[in-house]
């Protein structure tokens, strides 16, 4: 099917981490909504770094997020098992075994078309989940049958599996692959057999800490071995990493992916 030339543009921001994290993209969007038919963001470490509290999900709303995807992270808060039924903007990973609370899949009704989100955790260094090829196969086959539009968030370790997988969800008619969890934004955005992809979108948040997170702590683990909680890093300078593709909606296909990375310095903190 040949595209009819209107294209759509969807934004996809990186892991945010945090207060410093949420108020960078709450700052961007406050400039940028307007640009975008649809945002996306990883949440998993949205509240103080680790898990989503009911609050900042709804803040987030606020800010003109449309859809929030996680990852291992997401069952980190308690009140998480409170509202994920209710929280109809909300996504988990697809992979966990059934009866988990939650959805790993959404369509999103946008009136003139529709827009599929999947989110998937992978299992080389993780392995808490079920094994996604099959299970994503079938699902993503489902969603094709309503929207040629379909977006991934595959939240993962190892490079080589975010690549491998995304190549696979290439070929299953995927229009964006977007890999999230490791917080370092890769330079490799491409366009594959018609599909937007990054193997790292990165994160949203402090920049001055190590992936978000406060430095002195985690220099503490690397050296000592010895575990000790993770703060929030200072927000005095902040990034935002994301990545927007432009998508034909008539054929899902992508036709435009760009990378974004900015920063500028404010006082946030946790």
């Amino acid at each position: 099917m040949s595209g009819d030339g209107k294209t759509i543009k969807i934004l996809f921001f990186g892991d945010m981490v945090g207060k410093p994290g949420r108020y960078a993209v709450r700052d961007f969007l406050s400039e940028n909504r307007e640009k975008y038919d649809f945002v996306i963001a990883n949440v998993e470490n949205a509240s103080h770094g680790f898990g989503l509290t009911e609050k900042n999900y709804n803040e987030l709303i606020s800010y003109g997020v449309n859809c929030m995807t996680s990852g291992n992270h997401i069952w980190d808060k308690r009140d998480i098992f409170g509202f994920i039924e209710n929280a109809d903007k909300l996504i988990r990973p697809f992979n966990y075994p059934s009866g988990t609370k939650g959805v790993g899949s959404r369509v999103f009704d946008l009136g003139d078309y529709k827009i599929a989100v999947i989110n998937i955790l992978g299992k080389v260094f993780i392995n808490v989940v079920d094994f996604q090829w099959d299970l994503v196969t079938e699902e993503i086959k489902r969603l094709k049958e309503i929207t040629p539009i379909v977006v991934v968030d595959f939240h993962a370790e190892a490079t080589a599996e975010k690549i491998c997988f995304g190549k696979y969800c290439s070929e299953l008619g995927v229009s964006a692959f977007f890999g999230t969890h490791t917080h370092v934004q890769t330079s490799d955005e491409t366009i594959i057999n018609n599909m937007g992809y990054i193997t790292d979108a990165g994160f949203c948040g402090a920049s001055d800490g190590v992936i978000g997170m406060e430095y002195k702590t985690s220099l503490t683990r690397f050296v000592t071995g010895i575990p000790e909680r993770y703060e929030v890093a200072d927000g005095k300078s902040v990034q935002v990493n994301a990545v927007e593709v432009e998508i034909e909606p008539s054929t899902g296909h992508t036709v435009a992916i760009n990378r974004i990375l900015c920063s500028r310095n404010e006082e946030i903190k946790e």
